[in-house]
């Protein structure tokens, strides 16, 4: 079907304005200022005067848990959290049963995807201390890139031979995209607060997940995997930054298409710091830790500054009782949060971080650059059609009964949020409107350029 996107107001590429979108064969046709004349033949109208018209969302960092773990989330489910906030591609990470480490194991995700997912999608590639034959077999153009863990998390992936990350950022065909948190470190303090613990001197509770996960522990690893990706020219793009001093390893005097070396943050780390474990506990533990005020700062500041280059939600879904049986030690790190990262970054926007075309560079274009997507990202003819209609003043609360995720939580419950996702087109097809989902279409495998 072809529509005809009326009277929106276009926010990309550093400008907005008033204008109407033709829709054909699943691409982008034209593009009309408002007053010009067209003809849009037998299309479908879609009146969207008063609603922002933006490039779908590119989240490059997501665990939909398939195959493996789909008590808590799959790619169904998880693709129709992901559409109905506006993410029309996304890039699932390999942590999952079995883990995604081998080329068989990549293309059964591949197979399982355009079977169940409405969103766009790729899929990295794990790296382990002993797959480098899988890593260097990768085919760029169709894979989104290798996934490093620098530091343990969620499946434990964790690679630390040094002579392993020499031959990997040497050899490397794809991006790297880097969990860097010093394992020794992490160790070290859990030991310690395990002993402070023992003479009652803290509590066990989530506000001890900064004093485990430091800044420190975050700094020495990504300056180390800084370190290698300069000496051996890999692209690397070090995920979920959570402290101000990680900021320092980042340039921002040249043009992203130009970098080699890359940062992503999250919501979470833009709207929460350390005084939040208070009222939120284990509900927002996750890895890398939460930090302080002043990391939050300098996250934020970072955005307008060109430091930070995307933003990528760290959806990574787990049941309430996952997070909440047991103590510290026992709950898991992460949470749902994709059908919420657009609001979430508005919320940003209303405390004056950053403004509409600054939030969509970051969630649209930037990505799309980074990883070099083929004719994703930007509202331009012969483009895919992958676009968002927002509301950007209807004001609602964030509810658990309202969540598309298969676990059936979030911890933003009870926020209140400034603009809500209507429309969401994948490749031209109307997918979602209004909390209605239409099932008739699949997402396409990401390609690169």
């Amino acid at each position: 079907m072809n529509y005809l996107i009326k009277n929106a107001s276009l926010v990309n590429e550093g400008e907005s304005f008033v204008g109407s979108v033709l829709v054909s064969d699943g691409k982008i046709d034209k593009i009309v200022r408002q007053g010009e004349p067209f003809d849009a033949g037998s299309a479908t109208v879609i009146e969207a005067e008063g609603l922002y018209l933006i490039p779908g969302l590119i989240d490059e960092h997501v665990h939909f848990r398939e195959p493996g773990l789909t008590y808590k989330a799959d790619l169904a489910t998880e693709s129709h959290a992901a559409v109905a906030g506006g993410v029309t591609s996304f890039m699932d990470m390999p942590n999952t049963v079995p883990q995604t480490t081998t080329q068989d194991l990549l293309q059964q995700k591949f197979d399982l995807a355009s079977e169940k997912s409405l969103a766009n999608y790729s899929f990295y590639l794990g790296a382990t201390n002993d797959n480098l034959a899988e890593v260097v077999k990768t085919d760029p153009h169709k894979v989104c890139g290798i996934k490093l863990f620098m530091g343990s998390s969620t499946g434990n992936m964790l690679v630390d031979k040094n002579e392993v990350l020499v031959r990997l950022f040497r050899e490397s065909p794809c991006l790297i995209a880097a969990h860097c948190e010093d394992e020794q470190m992490i160790h070290e303090n859990t030991v310690r607060c395990k002993d402070l613990i023992a003479k009652g001197e803290i509590i066990p509770d989530a506000s001890i997940h900064p004093l485990i996960r430091t800044m420190e522990a975050c700094y020495k690893s990504s300056s180390k995997a800084v370190d290698m990706a300069e000496k051996f020219g890999a692209r690397l793009h070090v995920l979920h930054i959570s402290t101000r001093k990680e900021l320092s390893l980042f340039r921002n005097d040249i043009p992203l298409k130009e970098k080699r070396i890359t940062a992503e943050t999250c919501p979470h780390y833009l709207l929460f710091y350390d005084c939040h474990y208070d009222d939120k506990g284990y509900a927002i533990k996750c890895n890398p830790a939460i930090k302080s005020s002043w990391d939050n700062d300098a996250l934020l500041k970072a955005l307008r500054s060109g430091l930070i280059d995307t933003i990528g939600s760290d959806h990574a879904p787990h049941l309430e009782t996952e997070k909440y049986t047991g103590d510290y030690f026992t709950s898991k790190s992460g949470f749902p949060s994709i059908q919420h990262s657009l609001e979430l970054m508005d919320k940003v926007r209303h405390n004056g971080w950053l403004d509409w075309p600054l939030l969509v560079q970051l969630m649209c274009h930037n990505p799309a650059i980074l990883y070099r997507i083929d004719r994703r990202g930007f509202i331009r003819e012969g483009y895919h059609a992958d676009l968002v209609l927002v509301d950007p003043d209807e004001r609602h609360q964030i509810t658990d009964a309202a969540e598309f995720t298969k676990c059936g939580w979030s911890p933003y419950n009870g926020m209140e949020a400034g603009a809500r996702v209507t429309h969401t087109f994948v490749n031209g097809n109307l997918v979602y409107e209004n909390g209605v989902f239409h099932e008739e279409s699949r997402g396409e495998r990401l390609l690169f350029n």
